[in-house]
């Protein structure tokens, strides 16, 4: 079985210290609002034409901005029909070193690529650090699986109206590299530090004081 889970390297790559906690206790159970969030990920034809059903949907910006959104996404993204009725949903992805789920194949000419939901607020561009690696994680698991190179996946935030294709490009596979490297070497919790600039959202901020890295740096 491939060293680590996907979810295990997106966590090494925000926090080594969330990573061991992580382990410690077992991941947590998905919340009703973020199960809400990602099913909005199968319903993108509806809330381009349904104004009842985007009205009610779980979404952060107003309507009509998601709605603008989708539209300029179905024009700019590859494989866009494949995006809205993939080919595979909820696929179990082994590779070599990490394994989990793709929540989307989406088919392409050559093949397929991996498509992740994501419930949060995406950047201004590109996609968030840990998000990466975990994009990548599953563009490798795929490939090793397929036997066949796997050079991009797709990034979707549907609260926010937001799909990306994400390139595997070389700086995005050095993170994954580093982020392998320190979930192998999580064997304890590592040291407390000063900085708590991402802790607000996390589950053990009441125990723990992590020193994290500006959110500029965590773009790729």
């Amino acid at each position: 079985m491939a060293e680590h889970t996907f979810r295990e390297l997106e966590t090494a790559a925000y926090c080594p210290r969330k990573l061991y906690y992580r382990r410690r206790d077992g991941p947590p159970d998905v919340p009703e609002e973020i199960a809400r969030i990602r099913a909005l990920a199968h319903d993108y034809e509806r809330l381009l034409t349904d104004d009842a059903a985007l009205l009610a949907a779980p979404i952060e910006p107003a309507p009509a901005t998601v709605r603008e959104r989708l539209r300029a996404a179905s024009e700019r993204v590859d494989d866009w029909n494949g995006v809205v009725d993939p080919a595979e949903r909820e696929v179990y992805l082994a590779g070599k070193d990490a394994r989990g789920v793709a929540h989307k194949l989406v088919a392409t000419d050559d093949g397929a690529v991996p498509s992740l939901v994501f419930a949060g607020r995406p950047p201004e561009q590109g996609v968030w650090e840990p998000q990466t690696v975990r994009l990548v994680a599953a563009a490798k698991a795929l490939s090793w699986e397929r036997e066949r190179p796997v050079e991009r996946a797709i990034a979707e935030y549907p609260a926010y109206g937001v799909v990306r294709d994400v390139q595997m490009t070389a700086r995005r596979k050095g993170v994954y590299r580093r982020a392998l490297r320190t979930a192998r070497r999580v064997d304890g919790p590592p040291g407390r530090v000063d900085n708590k600039s991402k802790c607000e959202p996390c589950e053990y901020r009441e125990d723990c004081g992590v020193r994290t890295r500006s959110l500029r740096s965590l773009l790729p």
